[in-house]
């Protein structure tokens, strides 16, 4: 069912300076930020040759994130994305399995303009799981 690895997403408290560290320190290739008021977050991209890492900065103390942050105070990994090829065949294939889809279960527009789901993390060996369709 998931196909490759898309990103790992980092909860960040400071998107800009989490920008500078992975061009200036690391030497990556980083997007622009890509506000994304639907999810609560600004993000930027840092391009790898097999895969992203996704920097999430919250916008606003409603935004999950900001809830993570405030018991991580240092960030960390958020959440990791696998790639699906269909969205819907995935979400009721694993509801059909038990897994817990959260919001109302429907996917919604994420970063890459593509649609998206979460999957409850209790379910997932305690990591919040992103399917993104191809």
């Amino acid at each position: 069912m998931i196909g490759r690895l898309n990103h790992v997403a980092i909860a960040v408290k400071d998107l800009a300076a989490s920008t500078a560290l992975y061009r200036d320190t690391l030497g990556a290739t980083v997007s622009a930020p890509l506000p994304q008021p639907a999810h609560g977050v600004t993000v930027v991209f840092v391009e790898l040759p097999n895969t992203k890492v996704e920097l999430l900065e919250p916008m606003g103390e409603a935004s999950p994130i900001a809830k993570f942050l405030e018991r991580n105070p240092d960030g960390g990994i958020h959440h990791i994305c696998y790639e699906v090829e269909d969205i819907l065949a995935a979400r009721d294939k694993l509801k059909e399995q038990g897994a817990r889809v959260l919001g109302d279960g429907e996917p919604k527009i994420g970063a890459h303009g593509k649609p998206v789901l979460f999957l409850h993390p209790k379910d997932f060996n305690g990591t919040l799981v992103e399917l993104e369709q191809v």
